[in-house]
């Protein structure tokens, strides 16, 4: 059977290595890079394939599916405007990550190697979940959430909209994470974290606030 296309969204740092992902799964082949900040990157080449302009990618929404490389919150507006152009989202499991069947993992998102997901728990659209995150049973994880390599969210948790969790974080179990939000990388999360926040330290602590969603 022929590979589905998709289009890859952002051309970051983190973009080769969502190629080299998707490569892992043996499921998509990725023929297209589309570019929504620097139009002088269109014309050049990443990994051999194409870089388009993100208004000029409107016809390939006819046979490509999309999926968002950017390691950030911020990909929530390049998200919105691929999807006013009729793009679908593809979902992007390794091979080496183990997501309980019991679970769902909605559309746009993206496990990395060595990912677990417990029963009971729900992954929301356009979750980027990094390499060795380990996420716990009945557990709820909203949209555009990022989950740094080696975070620790346990069970019975909530994250909610748009919030970073940084580099080998730790949640504890049944705590509840606003939206819009840092943890801080490192940090040990052992109660309720308000919307659009920065928490960092063993226990964590708000550090700042923001008026907007964290976005990196």
């Amino acid at each position: 059977m022929p590979r589905e296309k998709l289009a890859i969204l952002g051309t970051s740092l983190f973009a080769p290595e969502a190629v080299d992902i998707i490569e892992d799964t043996g499921e998509f082949d990725v023929s297209v890079f589309v570019e929504n900040q620097d139009r002088t990157r269109t014309g050049e080449k990443l990994l051999g394939r194409p870089i388009v302009w993100i208004g000029d990618a409107g016809p390939l929404a006819t046979d490509h599916r999309a999926l968002c490389s950017l390691g950030t919150t911020e990909r929530r507006r390049f998200v919105e405007d691929v999807e006013a152009m009729g793009f679908g989202f593809a979902t992007v499991v390794h091979p080496t990550a183990r997501v309980s069947h019991r679970s769902v993992v909605g559309a746009g998102s993206f496990l990395s190697a060595g990912v677990i997901v417990g029963a009971n728990t729900r992954l929301e659209g356009q979750i980027l979940v990094k390499n060795g995150v380990i996420i716990g049973h009945d557990t709820v994880i909203r949209e555009f959430v990022t989950l740094s390599p080696g975070a620790n969210v346990a069970g019975g948790v909530t994250i909610g909209p748009g919030t970073y969790v940084g580099i080998g974080a730790t949640v504890l179990d049944r705590v509840r994470i606003g939206a819009g939000s840092m943890i801080a990388a490192g940090a040990l999360v052992t109660k309720d974290v308000p919307d659009r926040v920065q928490v960092r330290g063993v226990p964590a602590r708000i550090v700042e606030e923001y008026a907007e969603e964290a976005g990196r």
